[in-house]
């Protein structure tokens, strides 16, 4: 057996992946406070917080003033600013191997929440309590707290730092500091409601949202790493899955030219996710791998495939390369689904989701490298069954409608550019209070069944960025769609469903290998089906989304797998993979790779 590697992991053991989790938690706390500001602003116990602080400013003395103004100077940006850089800068002094981790490990904890709390504050609008205030009002909103956030960075990294020296004779005194640490943040709560600062409930935000960023960070960047192991094969198991791939649906191609002859290759370009850089180190990827008879075409908003199937008719070319975004990949396997034509990619988008589940590098011509030194394999496709103003157009990624789409929609261009895929996460934000919807959906033609969701989503493959399994169960070459509904109820179905799609992405809780997880989970709050057809329509127009492109809206979203459409290059195996179970005895091998076992299927 060999281990099972991590797939944030990086260098010495450092998983810079996880930060990826930052935005998400942005997202959520800003969830949180918008719940408070909106619909629980007017409930208990939001609505019994002004009493909280009236009563506090009512009791306050001389002593109790002094000793928290001093704790206010503590945490304020200054004081943090100039205490977070001697730390870093005593680490650094002594930056023999992991003292040098741990500095980066402090000043970007710090750093991190003060982005997570600006971001926040973009977002979240909330006026400071009505009683007389003891400091001045920064002018960002209350919610959450960046003094009490900030403390938790500074004086929670430090105890973690504490917590984490080898033991020594007086243990005491560690477990000493480690407690008059912790007691500094919870001290700077209290005296930002005496003085009137900040509601009760900004302050558990400011605490929230300071150590969840001490959590990401630190198994990012600091603590050690579990290994686990694969459990032992089940070759009966192995057997029963392979039965359900027929050996017809992959194919072995040598990747390089046996002959002197070259090959042609059409490469569609997305002119602003491929530039002229980007471009020439194609041409020389191509021609290194006997693609010498290159025609270029470009996108454009009338034609995302840039005339791909006039370029097939007339040329016949052995490769179509597709340099662009998920949008524009789509685009082309719509034309190249059944054809035969195998397709590279080159993913220069916002979101390149097949490209991930795929598990290509994330460089876009060490993508196409990478898939040329390999072999082909056929995957399946998507394809909507028209209707309701669709058309019959296909997908690789996923289909969605409601919260899914709406967020898709609300991303505008500038933004994309700007941002790369976090931009997504600041247009969900604003989605999050999205009434529900009603939809009835059929399962091959099965009865209906009638559900509430925000979102519903039908997938050919299932990571998000990040590494975030939105649909365990798919495989892009399964034979099947997977479909999710996402449906939480207030702020504790959002933290439920957040906190279970994030459990699955820590080691042993991979989202690929399990296919057990049908039914509601998260406390109802996602719900998973499999099916070959999904019929799915509402009782109202809802806004939907193809692959990242918005379709409009409509009442209707059917959809049905094409199994092993679309004739992909893959990158090669590693030697990691050479004693992963295969299959059965019977299996020729020249039939070419078990996707299942292949790449994209690691980890």
């Amino acid at each position: 057996m060999r281990p099972e590697r991590s797939a944030a992991a990086g260098p010495g053991g450092l998983r810079p992946r996880l930060l990826l989790l930052l935005p998400v938690q942005a997202a959520l706390m800003a969830g949180v406070g918008l719940m408070v500001t909106g619909p629980l602003a007017r409930r208990w116990p939001v609505a019994a917080e002004d009493g909280v602080n009236r009563g506090l400013a009512a009791h306050r003395t001389g002593p109790l003033t002094a000793f928290t103004e001093w704790l206010s100077l503590l945490a304020g940006t200054q004081s943090i600013v100039a205490l977070t850089l001697l730390a870093v800068a005593a680490l650094t002094a002594f930056s023999r191997g992991r003292r040098l981790r741990e500095a980066v490990f402090l000043g970007g904890a710090v750093a991190a929440q003060s982005a997570v709390f600006l971001l926040v504050t973009v977002v979240v609008e909330r006026s400071r309590p009505h009683v007389p205030h003891l400091d001045a009002a920064p002018p960002t909103s209350s919610f959450p707290s960046g003094h009490v956030g900030a403390s938790v960075a500074l004086f929670g990294g430090l105890a973690v730092l504490v917590a984490l020296r080898p033991p020594g004779a007086r243990r005491w005194v560690r477990y000493a500091l480690v407690s008059a640490l912790l007691l500094v943040p919870l001290a700077v709560a209290f005296s930002r409601l005496y003085r009137g600062m900040h509601h009760p409930s900004d302050v558990v935000g400011g605490l929230l949202n300071g150590a969840c960023t001490l959590l990401v960070v630190a198994h990012a960047l600091l603590l050690p790493w579990p290994k686990h192991r694969r459990p032992p094969a089940d070759p009966g198991a192995c057997a029963v899955a392979e039965s359900r791939l027929p050996s017809a649906r992959t194919a072995r191609t040598p990747a390089r030219h046996a002959g002197g002859t070259a090959r042609r290759a059409v490469v569609v370009r997305h002119p602003h996710g491929c530039g002229a850089e980007l471009a020439e180190r194609v041409r020389g990827v191509l021609r290194r791998h006997g693609y010498a008879d290159q025609a270029w075409t470009e996108t454009s908003a009338e034609d995302a495939a840039g005339g791909l199937a006039g370029r097939i008719a007339g040329e016949g070319p052995a490769l179509v390369v597709v340099c662009g975004g998920d949008g524009t990949v789509r685009a082309c396997a719509d034309v190249l689904a059944g054809t035969g034509i195998p397709l590279a990619v080159v993913p220069c988008g916002t979101g390149n989701l097949l490209a991930r589940n795929l598990r290509m590098p994330a460089d876009p011509a060490a993508a196409l490298e990478a898939g040329l030194s390999g072999e082909t394999a056929r995957i399946d496709v998507g394809r909507l069954g028209g209707g309701d103003g669709t058309g019959s157009a296909r997908f690789t990624v996923m289909a969605g409608a409601g919260f899914d789409a709406a967020l898709v929609g609300g991303t505008s261009a500038r933004a994309k550019q700007r941002l790369g895929w976090a931009a997504y996460v600041l247009s969900a934000v604003r989605h999050l209070r999205d009434p529900r919807m009603r939809l009835s959906m059929r399962l091959d033609g099965g009865p209906a069944r009638e559900r509430r969701a925000r979102m519903v989503v039908i997938g050919n493959v299932g990571t998000l960025q990040g590494g975030l399994p939105l649909l365990p169960g798919a495989r892009p070459d399964s034979g099947r769609l997977e479909v999710a509904l996402l449906d939480p109820r207030g702020v504790r179905g959002w933290l439920a469903a957040a906190a279970h799609l994030a459990a699955r992405m820590l080691p042993g809780r991979a989202a690929g290998g399990t296919r057990g997880e049908y039914g509601r989970v998260a406390g109802g709050a996602l719900e998973y089906f499999s099916a070959v057809r999904v019929d799915i329509r509402f009782a109202r127009p809802q806004a939907r989304e193809l692959d990242g492109d918005v379709i409009g809206s409509g009442t209707r979203l059917t959809a049905e797998v094409e199994p092993g459409a679309l004739r992909i290059w893959l990158p090669p195996r590693t030697a990691g993979d050479a004693d992963a179970p295969s299959g059965p005895p019977t299996r020729s091998a020249a039939a070419g790779p078990d996707p299942r076992t292949h790449d994209f299927h690691r980890g």
